[in-house]
């Protein structure tokens, strides 16, 4: 009987210890700061999850290479927001391109945590070494570790499949859609005569973007499309609709403060996934005080640059480099959603329209 009871109180303590996946609503999203790459963990009312991205290796420089995993800076961030999901595994690792800020981190996040199945577009541009020195070295080092789970290569228009959540590639290798999704397709009066130009012109414009929808809720992450591609799913026709949060391009570079951009997807919230001294630019934050419908940007770093025209301080997770804080973000499937800073515990709620 002793022995009865103590399993019954095991039992009971791991039944307590599973709130995420027993009574999950939410779609959760975490903004991780991997110091201007990127990494954002998607976590699914089902419990899956998707991660985009694994920021850098190492010490968190292009030139860094993978070491001990325990203290590696971008996949302990990663791994520190996994467990504040209440998920110990990656389902899904989607890699937008092949730059070490993008793709540095996987070996030692693979060595802290499972990958089930790697989803990108095969391989870099021949010519992307000559873009970013290293590339090639970190794409290796990448596809070693991909070479031992599942792979998947969507083209635009296809699905990634995730539960209860539509995740549609709308960009990749620098293909993009070629027909509206549904319910878009309108043309976009605000288009330039011609795109705005990548500011990395090889890597950057191959990257593998989706709009994932979760109910009435949308949501845009395209890594760092620019240039070509990026202007193509927006003009002259609007081929993916309206998005009410925005992770804008290639970290709120120059090449981002696109207004057609801005014109099309209509988001309420823009996210910039910026570091202090990367991303961020001048250009692309003036853009968000004039975009239209735009009812708040944030920022992962304030940044530092002499003129910058930051968002105010409650909306930008970190104010320097002392900490390494999220933004996390919670929809339901009526529409509504939160943000949350992780610097100030502080949640602004956007009630559904």
């Amino acid at each position: 009987m002793k022995q009865i009871g103590v399993a019954i109180i095991v039992f009971g303590l791991v039944f307590a210890m599973r709130p995420a996946a027993a009574t999950r609503t939410t779609l959760d999203v975490y903004f991780i700061d991997v110091e201007g790459g990127q990494s954002t963990l998607i976590v699914t009312p089902a419990g899956e999850t998707l991660l985009v991205d694994t920021g850098f290796p190492g010490d968190g420089r292009f030139a860094s290479i993978p070491g001990d995993p325990k203290q590696a800076r971008d996949a302990n961030r990663i791994l520190a927001a996994a467990r504040a999901a209440g998920v110990t595994r990656i389902d899904n690792l989607l890699t937008t391109h092949f730059h070490a800020d993008h793709d540095g981190g996987v070996v030692e996040l693979s060595q802290l945590m499972p990958i089930r199945t790697f989803i990108d577009h095969e391989s870099p541009d021949p010519q992307a070494e000559a873009g970013v020195a290293g590339t090639m070295a970190a794409f290796d080092r990448y596809a070693a570790i991909r070479a031992k789970g599942r792979h998947l290569a969507p083209k635009p228009g296809e699905r990634i499949p995730l539960k209860g959540v539509e995740v549609t590639v709308v960009s990749s290798a620098s293909a993009t859609l070629q027909k509206p999704l549904a319910g878009a397709g309108a043309a976009n009066p605000a288009c330039a005569a011609v795109a705005s130009e990548a500011q990395e012109k090889i890597e950057n414009p191959r990257s593998t973007g989706v709009l994932l929808r979760f109910g009435r809720f949308r949501f845009l992450d395209v890594g760092d499309l620019s240039g070509g591609p990026l202007f193509n799913l927006v003009c002259p026709k609007n081929l993916i609709g309206t998005a009410d949060v925005y992770l804008v391009a290639h970290h709120g570079g120059v090449d981002a403060a696109v207004p057609a951009t801005f014109a099309a997807l209509l988001p309420r919230v823009a996210i910039v996934n910026n570091g202090p001294a990367k991303g961020g630019a001048q250009e692309l934050l003036a853009a968000l005080r004039v975009a239209p419908g735009l009812e708040d940007g944030w920022q992962l770093h304030k940044a530092s640059a002499a003129g910058a025209q930051n968002v105010a301080d409650d909306r930008i997770a970190n104010l320097d480099e002392s900490g390494a804080h999220w933004i996390t973000l919670s929809a339901h499937d009526d529409g509504s959603f939160s943000v949350t800073n992780g610097r100030t515990g502080v949640t602004k709620l956007y009630p559904r329209r």
